[in-house]
């Protein structure tokens, strides 16, 4: 730490406080106008500035609640929000939930933005010692430890930080925007091929184009299970290893159950070949061509399946409404050529969402690297132009 900077506690420097518990009566949120922010207002945030709530109270609603002004910075203190770790700054006034801790620097002594920044590198899970209830008291709070420099100082470490952090959102942004832009193109070739048919497509049922293998699955209990190198399926992909096989060829396998098939998170559809052993909760289907299993996984993919689907609470896809699924084939040489194109524009995808990762991998790294500068007092050791330009290298 540098010379002059001391460490004081959050509670001298700031006035920390509950909110208020939130209304039952929902009378008093009709046709409200005051905001009232709740732990889920924070989430959508999750760190940075806030202006509004979902939530918002009539002038019965805000009668015996504290108003807390702009400036104040809100940090989750009971629920399981709080070891999300977020943190908010108000930019006007609002009422705020009991489940959040309101926190205001005193002007004369701290910034509210520095306290901001520094509050985000401050982890709940280190302030509570059972974490099995996940909650703060107000006290917890005030005791946070900050390293404290000069007013001018913190103006400074909170001037490079926004500017830095403001950079940081824009490449996040960018690298957002190339792989929104992949995924569209991609999703816009898809819609088209599978809507706008071309001469010589022919109208098939699933079953009648490929032959169902489930027959031959066989599921293992995990306890059952022999450790090898040889992957085990089931309904979103590989579960587990085992050392021998049942399958060793080209097969699409179909989610067969689970929440996956009507959430689609993952492709409910995916190719596998080599030796392989699969469980029954995916269907195993064996095609002639490669090009039409896959040209089928891409379409399978692409569909929504609620109507062949039973069971909201546990979704199933029996073997009879899967070979009832309709497909539309076009001729061999179109389906390689469609099948060529999807291949090259989902590995686009990928490729930008490779990035996209990485990016947001290197751009936290460097937060994390500029927080701890700026609290050790390095970040402003250095001549502003010079911070500046290494904080959006």
């Amino acid at each position: 730490m540098r010379e002059g900077w001391k460490i004081i506690s959050l509670g001298e420097i700031a006035t920390v406080s509950a909110g208020s518990s939130a209304p039952q009566n929902k009378e008093l949120f009709e046709g409200g106008t005051h905001l009232f922010v709740r732990t889920s207002d924070v989430g959508k945030i999750r760190v940075g500035l806030i202006n509004n709530s979902a939530d918002k109270l009539n002038e019965k609603g805000i009668k015996k609640l504290k108003l807390f002004p702009s400036g104040t910075i809100l940090f989750p203190k009971s629920g399981a929000s709080t070891f999300l770790n977020h943190r908010v700054i108000l930019t006007c006034n609002a009422y705020v939930s009991s489940h959040l801790a309101a926190i205001k620097a005193k002007t004369q002594s701290a910034l509210d933005r520095y306290l901001l920044h520094y509050l985000t590198t401050v982890k709940a899970q280190d302030l509570i010692q059972d974490h099995k209830y996940p909650s703060l008291k107000v006290s917890d709070i005030q005791g946070i430890e900050i390293p404290l420099p000069s007013i001018p100082e913190q103006k400074r470490i909170v001037a490079i930080l926004d500017e830095a952090f403001e950079g940081i959102g824009r490449a996040v942004a960018n690298a957002e925007k190339n792989l929104a832009n992949a995924c569209e193109l991609f999703e816009s070739y898809l819609n088209s091929v599978f809507t706008q048919k071309g001469e010589g497509w022919v109208e098939r049922k699933l079953g009648d184009v490929c032959k169902n293998l489930d027959s031959k699955r066989i599921p293992i209990t995990k306890s059952k299970r022999k450790s090898g190198n040889i992957p085990y399926y089931g309904a979103s992909g590989i579960v587990d290893y085992v050392a021998d096989f049942i399958f060793d060829e080209d097969l699409l396998l179909v989610s067969e159950d689970g929440a996956n098939l009507l959430a689609r998170t993952y492709p409910i559809a995916f190719s596998i070949s080599g030796k392989t052993w699969v469980n029954n909760h995916a269907h195993v289907l064996r095609f002639d061509e490669i090009s039409s299993q896959r040209f089928i996984e891409y379409y399978l993919n692409s569909i929504s399946l609620v109507p062949y689907v039973s069971g909201m609470a546990q979704p199933k896809l029996n073997q009879k409404a899967l070979n009832s699924i309709p497909v539309s084939l076009p001729p061999a040489d179109e389906q390689r050529k469609i099948v060529t194109q999807l291949d090259k524009l989902s590995a686009e995808t990928h490729r930008f969402e490779a990035i996209y990762q990485q990016k947001l991998t290197a751009l936290a790294e460097l937060k994390q690297s500029l927080l701890h500068k700026a609290f050790t007092g390095e970040l402003t050791a250095k001549p502003d132009t010079v911070l500046k330009h290494e904080a959006v290298a």
